[in-house]
């Protein structure tokens, strides 16, 4: 079993992807890369010898056997850059992880459908609300969902996911024995449990250090065919995203927001830089050639409503509105008003949020 040898590389902490694929792709073997000697080392066009001598020394302390058990006994499922079952579109960037850790399901998951979705920590109401109102017209479809389980935007994308019935993917920053934010750990066993999957190139042990946090960014636009920006200040994590997306030839796309929010600043250099504005579902769709109609998918009959139905549907076209509102509107009785709201909502037309209030599905 050479899975162990991939694990093993991936367990010395001082080595990265890009040092393990060099020798994998010089010797076409990863038993062979990582029991080579020093001369053979020697001999790879392109490799530090500083960096070669550290390995072989941390080689030599390292049990592949009992590397690989720390990852098996934690229940912690991996793809290596030579299964059969590593994301294409991963492969294909500069830099690819060598070893893809992994909870949850990958089965449930269309990776020919796989949207990232990125923005500020410190993330307005604005954005969530209209981030939230976007991935909604994509509700029930397979496209799934890909951010860094980060709070603000991320978490917004995968609770908007989640909330939408799409599936989603988080990478994190760090190996499997930690969880950050803390405050995602019903996130995290959301993910794992149907929903998803939870992605890092990091062994078990590894901290969520600062520097990781970039360098996980190129997984998460590597895995997606798209970038959606939500917001970004000029100095951000996502505007580095946004970066990665474009070097690795994928479509970037970016929600305006309101000038007066030093956190746009950076979505509007990247729209003036010809990133495509999205203000609805179909603009991605459009974008990324994707043949899916959200209300196909939805399975949703409006052509058979009755004119009590249609009145009540056309008084939430443009947002969610309480009962009292939609009287307003309609000139419906209270009695005849609720009935028919129980039936539309029945049928899957309208869902009731925040109370006494309700929204267009």
């Amino acid at each position: 079993m050479k899975d162990k040898y991939w694990i093993a590389f991936s367990s010395i902490e001082q080595i990265d992807s890009c040092f393990i694929l060099k020798l994998f792709n010089y010797f076409n073997d990863i038993e062979k890369a990582f029991n080579a000697t020093s001369d053979e080392l020697k001999n790879i066009e392109g490799l530090s010898i500083k960096k070669a001598e550290n390995f072989l020394k941390l080689r030599d302390k390292t049990d592949s056997d009992k590397i690989i058990s720390k990852v098996t006994d934690k229940n912690i499922k991996y793809l290596t850059f030579d299964s059969e079952n590593y994301p294409e579109m991963l492969k294909n960037i500069d830099n690819p992880p060598a070893v893809l850790y992994y909870k949850g399901d990958l089965s449930l998951i269309n990776f020919e459908k796989t949207l990232a979705v990125v923005g500020s920590r410190k993330t307005s109401k604005y954005a969530k609300d209209a981030l939230n109102l976007i991935l909604a017209g994509l509700k029930d479809t397979d496209i799934c969902i890909v951010s860094g389980l980060a709070s603000g935007i991320d978490t917004a994308a995968h609770l908007a996911a989640l909330e939408n019935n799409l599936k989603t993917i988080g990478v994190i920053a760090s190996g499997f024995d930690y969880i950050y934010p803390a405050a995602n750990k019903e996130l995290y066993r959301k993910i794992e449990n149907g929903n998803g999957a939870i992605f890092t190139e990091y062994f078990p042990t590894f901290e969520p250090l600062k520097f990781r946090f970039p360098q996980r960014n190129r997984i998460v636009s590597g895995l997606s065919y798209g970038t959606l920006v939500a917001e970004a200040s000029i100095k951000s994590g996502a505007l580095i995203t946004a970066n990665l997306t474009l070097d690795q030839g994928r479509e970037l796309m970016c929600i305006p927001g309101l000038i007066t929010n030093p956190n746009t600043e950076g979505i509007y250099k990247l729209l003036k830089n010809g990133a495509t504005l999205v203000t609805k579902a179909e603009d991605i769709l459009e974008a990324l050639n994707w043949e899916i109609k959200p209300a196909e998918q939805l399975k949703i009959d409006l052509t058979n409503l009755d004119d009590i139905e249609t009145k009540i549907l056309n008084a939430l076209e443009i947002e969610e509105k309480g009962t009292d509102e939609i009287m307003a509107i309609t000139k419906l009785d209270i009695d005849t008003l609720l009935i028919n709201l129980t039936t539309m909502e029945l049928k899957g037309i309208i869902e009731q949020v925040n109370g006494d209030r309700y929204k267009r599905v």
